[in-house]
């Protein structure tokens, strides 16, 4: 492969020297073996500048200074700047159209040190992606900075970019006209706090091939890399070695530095800057902060016009929904659960054979339709059939009861499915989390530690008595319902890979699985969170049964598999599409 790998950099006058330092130590680790066009964009740098680059040129190695004023034209005093920032931040964004030949480019801030091969960087493949780019250190570490992009710009702080290194997909850039985009976005809203960054953040939302931190090692906090295994230094902020002595992983810079025909300037620079400067630099960070404190605070947040009526929170966990399915993190849930307290060995009356059991859970039992029944006279919960009553009707002995985990309410619906099955004589059971049961607060509280739960635990003997009273459960003829996706997904249509601990209960102890999958659609009443509410089908599959002639783990893959194959063709019939996921098939494993 030796495909040309075209690279940016943007200076002027003041920065130019920091650009020349980053550019030895790109070229100095570079694969002698590929051809790099190195792109300066600037607006006025010195011809005294521009000879100093030229040592650094050679046969695969070509260096162009361009005039980006034209540009910078169309806008005028609109690019917003403050502090340390000049208007040269806003350059990456006009790469792709100035570059129509090329696909795909590299754009790397000047307060770099580049100590990997920058090839394998550019050979990450994009697919439909806008960008390549790292964390943002800032957003994740520092909780004034994470609450504004998500208050301001609906950005789950996770997933908010570091844009000071990016692999630009130059080629979707045209194509979705992302600098149209981004210039009637500056019209609309101007982000203050970081800038260009949070609008490219807006403009790539869920559109990022997340590169490892090792190629953006932010100067900043905790470092989200080992030293060792650092790519690219990024000193961000005011974490600038020519300023500070003592600024952290300063000796790469002054390595290559010392390479260079500016070295004596910045060594000068960094004698003559005072300790009022450098006081000034620190406050910067603080007016920062506060800055991004009073713009979280704002009514007309970008978030807010562009979302008028919803929830901030909702908004965020379907982004993130999307974001975790991309990555095929499908056991993760997206939803912070409650605090966990461990179980104690006896601490649960997993049969409900004691006098308090059995009244809590005719306490609980009472609370729980009376509050259901309210939902759904208030029309905050719908559910307009269960089909297939007749499969939960047909069971003649204990079985294990799976359905997708979306809501809170979907055990709700459960229930009405088992109520509606006439199965009275078998008791009805779920499976929940540990933290559920121990901290859950208030009424939910209630329901989660009577209504004929069995928590699961960290603990290793409560799980043995976990594991014991199911069994004895299913045995008995008592139906229990598991979750056998794992994580609960708000509002998630699809179906999930499965887990098996659900299904080695029923191989174990020979009862059939009842799949059940639950489709939604909008009805026509806004919820509390500017979304419709729901309204569920249950749809009951007849019941599978384990094969006697298969072992435990025979018939624990072919139950799995088999419930996975029914809630398919339920989402296909339903929906009228086929099922497909965006992470990579195979993140599916299986399932795919």
């Amino acid at each position: 492969m030796n495909e040309l790998i075209p690279i940016f950099f943007a200076a002027d006058d003041a920065f130019v020297k920091y650009t020349l330092v980053a550019l030895t130590s790109l070229k100095a680790n570079a694969d002698p073996s590929r051809r790099y066009q190195i792109y300066i964009l600037q607006t006025h740098v010195s011809e005294r500048y521009r000879e100093a680059f030229e040592s650094l040129e050679s046969r695969n190695f070509r260096i162009e200074f361009v005039d980006v004023s034209a540009y910078l034209d169309r806008y005028g005093d609109a690019l917003h700047v403050r502090d340390y920032y000049s208007r040269t931040t806003y350059y990456r964004l006009f790469i792709a159209e100035m570059y129509p030949k090329y696909n795909k480019a590299i754009y790397i801030d000047s307060d770099t040190i580049v100590l990997g091969n920058i090839a394998e960087m550019y050979d990450h493949d994009l697919g439909d992606n806008y960008v390549g780019a790292a964390p943002e250190q800032a957003m994740r570490q520092t909780d004034v900075f994470g609450t504004y992009v998500e208050k301001v710009l609906g950005i789950d702080r996770m997933y908010y970019f570091n844009a000071g290194v990016l692999l630009i997909n130059c080629a979707l850039f045209r194509r979705d006209k992302i600098l149209e985009k981004f210039t009637k976005l500056l019209g609309a809203y101007t982000f203050r706090v970081t800038q260009d960054e949070d609008y490219l953040n807006v403009l790539c939302e869920g559109r990022v091939l997340w590169l490892s931190p090792a190629w953006n090692t932010e100067v900043y906090g905790t470092l989200p890399v080992p030293e060792s295994e650092m790519k690219i230094i990024h000193y961000i902020m005011v974490s600038k070695p020519w300023h500070f002595p003592d600024c952290r992983l300063k000796d790469y810079f002054w390595h290559y530095a010392k390479e260079t025909p500016v070295y004596g300037q910045i060594q000068a620079e960094l004698k003559s800057y005072t300790d009022l400067e450098r006081g000034e630099d620190l406050a910067s960070g603080d007016r920062l902060a506060a800055l991004a404190a009073e713009e979280s605070k704002r009514e007309d947040t970008y978030f807010r016009m562009m979302n008028p009526g919803l929830d901030l929170d909702r908004v965020r966990i379907l982004k993130k929904i999307a974001q975790y399915e991309k990555e095929g993190r499908f056991d993760e849930d997206v939803e912070d659960d409650p605090p966990t307290r461990t179980l104690k060995p006896g601490e649960v009356d997993f049969l409900r054979k004691s006098p308090a059991a059995k009244a809590g859970a005719r306490l609980a039992f009472a609370a729980a339709r009376k509050f259901v029944a309210k939902l759904l006279k208030e029309g905050k919960m719908q559910i307009d059939a269960f089909e297939g009553i007749e499969n939960f009707r047909s069971l003649r002995s204990g079985a294990v009861i799976t359905c997708n985990h979306f809501n809170a309410f979907d055990s709700f619906a459960m229930h009405l499915a088992y109520d509606a099955s006439g199965q009275k004589k078998r008791r009805f059971f779920r499976v929940i989390r540990e933290g559920n049961y121990t901290n859950f607060p208030g009424f939910y509280g209630l329901l989660m530690r009577n209504c004929n739960t069995l928590p699961l635990s960290s603990n290793t003997k409560v799980m043995t008595e976990f594991v014991q009273a199911t069994g004895e459960l299913l045995r008995d003829g008592d139906l229990v319902l598991f979750y056998p996706e794992q994580s609960m997904w708000w509002n998630y249509r699809k179906p999930k890979p499965l887990k098996p601990g659900a299904y080695r209960f029923a191989a174990k102890n020979h009862v059939p699985v009842l799949p059940c999958f639950i489709t939604m659609r909008d009805s026509d009443i806004v919820g509390e969170d500017g979304f419709p509410v729901q309204i569920y089908t249950v749809h009951i599959a007849p019941p599978i049964y384990p094969d006697p002639n298969k072992t435990i783990c025979e018939n624990t893959h072919y139950l799995m598999t088999e419930n996975y194959r029914i809630w398919r063709e339920i989402y296909e019939k339903t929906y009228g599409e086929k099922l497909t996921y965006t992470c990579p098939p195979e993140a599916l494993g299986e399932f795919r």
